[in-house]
């Protein structure tokens, strides 16, 4: 497995629209071993496949259980609201508040095709909800309520 190059804020391919995964390959597997290398490697929450670098609807996530693979996942119920600080791998040395759900229930593949569901709240929630936004070429600084931590902070 390998650890793949990063995409920061910037790069066009994060504003992009990923392709739905028609096909579970070796490809795509290989790609979310790798997504869950990198995340390691970069002390990450989660990844999405455009942070990488691929247009495909695969994300990875892990919140302290072992790592969740994630293709063409969707958001198919919200609960409540929670403003709570962000941060994102492709946007370092930013953190901000960003309201998302409290709640939220997730469909998607895993990586032998199987349809499944998880439902998610805390952090999970804020993670799915991340990781999904990326893959519509959306940024948590889009929805970012108050700028917590900038560049120029840190410079100080």
């Amino acid at each position: 497995m390998a650890i793949r190059q990063l995409r920061y804020v910037g790069d066009p391919i994060l504003r992009k629209t990923s392709k739905k995964v028609t096909e579970i390959n070796e490809r795509i597997k290989i790609l979310l071993e790798d997504m869950v290398e990198t995340m390691y490697e970069y002390e990450g929450v989660g990844l999405a496949a455009p942070q990488v670098g691929v247009l495909r609807r695969v994300v990875v996530i892990d919140v302290g259980e072992g790592p969740i693979k994630l293709i063409n996942p969707k958001i198919i119920e919200k609960e409540g609201e929670v403003i709570d600080a962000e941060g994102c791998l492709s946007i370092p040395n930013r953190v901000g508040t960003v309201k998302r759900p409290e709640k939220v229930k997730v469909e998607y593949l895993d990586e032998n095709g199987e349809k499944k569901v998880i439902e998610g709240t805390g952090l999970l929630a804020k993670a799915l909800c991340h990781e999904i936004d990326h893959l519509d070429g959306v940024l948590f600084i889009d929805k970012m309520i108050e700028e917590l931590v900038s560049e120029e902070d840190e410079e100080e």
